[in-house]
């Protein structure tokens, strides 16, 4: 093997490593989205729930054209 092709392997090996930790590192942002989300919906799910639980269920009425 020769020195400049060892080089330019080693700089496509350095180039790899600095492309995964730079998905590693979207990635465990997106983690962190995904699970203040799913935080956010559920405390969002709970209040609706609340909302529905406070309002009366209608009698169903006839239009008033009958």
């Amino acid at each position: 093997m020769t020195e400049d092709r060892l080089d330019r392997l080693e700089a496509h090996v350095a180039e790899q490593e600095r492309v995964i930790e730079d998905l590693s590192e979207a990635l465990a942002l997106q983690r962190k989205d995904i699970e203040r989300l799913k935080a956010r919906l559920a405390a969002s799910d709970n209040r609706i729930a609340e909302l529905e639980a406070g309002i009366p269920v209608a009698a169903p009425e006839k239009p008033p054209h009958y």
